[in-house]
């Protein structure tokens, strides 16, 4: 045994049955991983117990030397605690929480008359902060309803009681323009001041209702004592309270004071949705982007994402809506799993957000590096599929022909998901007779890929044939008969369904309709029935050529284009006098066609 393993097996030993919080690190001292438990000694003991299927895991298992450990009470201090240790020291193997982006808050300053103001800095000064916002717009807008709501002062004077009383300042333009009551020199008491600060701390909560009550109140009040002007005064601050309230996100007004959250989960990366509801409209939205290091579970980021967005944005909400069961208890709080109603309806909006911010982060990254939307497209189709390798290299066959004339088929290659038209490939079918699309398929495929196989030329990872199980089944056919079986995967798509059909699997598969695989091979077959349906028509117009006046002894079908390339009919040409044929052909042949017509004219 190791010196290394001896310190940990020893530090085992003595772990505590209690909660808290244990930190690994490795040889060099570097801390590699905070972790939070119930029970200190069954958590940490299973990471040495187990064989885990994690790659990473095993690891950072490997390379702990060293574990430390914090007892708490509770096992919600130890999620506090994780989570705070988590964001100081960003360990290589935990949840990213660092957040890239520096959302503005809403101060009200620890000053004489506090001035409320917006910063993206936050100082342990005794102001209050409220936020952060990740909607500039929806802050701007709350500034400009307590603007309109309130006179408060914007200067940085130092409005201590002394220095007011010593007169050292004067009136400025914001008290001549009726936006602040001017406390500088004594026009507004400190008490009056302060009930307005009050009213604009509850309305940034988005406790509008207490507010509005409030005024009401106020104003009956002056009402009855005939102070109408200044009852008015306060009607048109309930007006426009009321519009502000109006425009906001109303979901149900039986809802008051809640939090919802939900999750987009992947293998390394998940998108945490919060919605803060008060008074039955939503008053902040916010989602969290949390790259995961150890294939954490969704229900450990859901949990750990809770902790850090109530911890921002200084949520007291008593009730939490979630998606499914978590195994935490917070204090002074309840979690609830909504199957139906409004709230049902609220946690499918958080994830419609946590969606969207996926969705938005995606294209972003796909905008800077192209390639990450290939290599995600290629994946996609590679895990609907069913297949072993990506599908850079795909082609597809599509036969063509009218009542067994003519019969051409169309090979379209489409590299990286994309077309490569230098690629594309036409077959004029050399063995079938009559209409035999299942013959012409099998024909085309081996012809293809006998010539790829003789030229040393790459293989495609995927052939998709435009047809059922009989098109399918004839490919597979000359698959075989060049030991490509196996090699190359082979789907057949149907037209009527869109159903994709296996080889040996008599059921065939069903794509989302919606979905990005399915579009790209529809796309594939739609294009080499295009291509093909062009090939045949310029087969056919060949073939009217060869009819007309390839008929003609003595007259091939180089003449023959070269009349029809002039003359654009043979109607035309057949009106037409031995003299001018003859400038195009020459007086021999000319006589040859123009005898030929008249004996049909006889």
């Amino acid at each position: 045994m190791s010196a290394q393993s001896e310190k940990v097996n020893a530090i085992l030993k003595t772990l505590t049955d209690k909660p808290g919080v244990y930190q690994y690190y490795d040889a060099d001292g570097r801390l590699l991983y905070v972790g939070k438990a119930k029970n200190l000694k069954k958590r940490v003991s299973s990471y040495f117990n187990k064989v885990h299927d994690s790659s990473r895991l095993r690891i950072l298992v490997k390379n702990i030397s060293d574990i430390k450990t914090i007892i708490v009470e509770t096992e919600f201090d130890a999620l506090l605690l994780e989570n705070n240790l988590i964001k100081q020291h960003q360990p290589k193997y935990n949840i990213n929480l660092k957040d890239d982006k520096t959302y503005p808050w809403i101060v009200v300053k620890n000053e004489a008359f506090p001035r409320v103001f917006v910063t993206r800095n936050k100082f342990k000064d005794g102001s209050q902060y409220f936020g952060p916002f990740a909607s500039v717009k929806t802050m701007n807008t709350l500034l400009d309803l307590i603007k309109q709501l309130y006179p408060i002062r914007t200067c940085k004077l130092n409005l201590s009681e002394s220095n007011i009383k010593a007169g050292k300042f004067n009136s400025c333009l914001e008290f001549h323009i009726g936006r602040c009551k001017a406390p500088c020199i004594g026009k507004q008491s400190k008490a009056d001041y302060d009930s307005t600060i009050a009213e604009i701390k509850q309305i940034i909560k988005g406790n509008i209702g207490e507010v509005n009550l409030h005024l009401k109140t106020l104003m009956n009040q002056f009402a009855a004592q005939m102070e109408f002007e200044k009852a008015f005064e306060l009607k048109e601050k309930i007006d426009i309270l009321e519009k502000y309230q109006n425009k906001s996100a109303v979901v149900s007004t039986t809802i008051t004071n809640v939090d919802v959250f939900s999750i987009v989960h992947e293998e390394k990366q998940s998108f945490v949705n919060y919605l803060k509801v008060i008074e039955g409209a939503i008053v902040q939205s916010y989602t969290l982007e949390l790259k995961t290091a150890l294939d954490e579970s969704q229900e450990e980021v859901l949990t750990l994402a809770i902790v850090e967005l109530r911890q921002r944005f200084q949520s007291l909400a008593r009730e939490i809506i979630v998606p499914f069961e978590l195994d935490i208890e917070l204090p002074n709080a309840s979690f609830i799993i909504p199957v139906r109603g409004d709230k049902k309806q609220l946690l499918e909006f958080s994830e419609k957000n946590a969606k969207y911010a996926k969705l938005e982060k995606l294209k972003q990254s796909e905008l800077k590096n192209p390639e990450l939307k290939i290599d995600r497209v290629l994946e996609t189709m590679k895990k609907d599929l069913r297949l072993t390798e990506l599908p850079r290299h795909i082609e597809c066959f599509d036969n063509s022909n009218i009542q067994g004339n003519f019969p051409v088929s169309a090979c379209v290659v489409f590299k990286n998901a994309k077309p490569s038209k230098k690629d594309y490939r036409h077959f004029n079918v050399k063995t079938v007779i009559g209409p035999d699309d299942f013959a012409t398929m099998e024909e085309v495929v081996y012809r293809r890929y006998k010539r790829l196989v003789e030229e040393n030329q790459e293989l495609p990872q995927l052939i998709v044939i435009d047809g059922g199980k009989g098109q399918l089944g004839a490919a597979i056919h000359s698959l075989n008969k060049l030991n490509l079986m196996g090699k190359i995967a082979i789907i057949g798509i149907a037209k009527r369904l869109e159903e994709l059909y296996y080889p040996g699997d008599p059921y065939p598969l069903h794509l989302d309709k919606k979905s990005e695989t399915l579009r790209i091979i529809q796309q594939m077959r739609d294009e080499a029935h295009r291509f093909g349906i062009t090939h045949h028509r310029d087969r056919r117009s060949k073939g009217t050529i060869k009819t007309e006046l390839t008929e003609i002894e003595g007259i091939g079908e180089k003449t023959a284009n070269e009349l029809l390339k002039v003359f654009k009919s043979v109607k035309k040409l057949k009106e037409t006098g031995i003299e001018d044929i003859a400038k195009i052909i020459g007086p021999a042949k000319a006589q040859v066609v123009f005898d030929y017509f008249a004996s049909k004219n006889a």
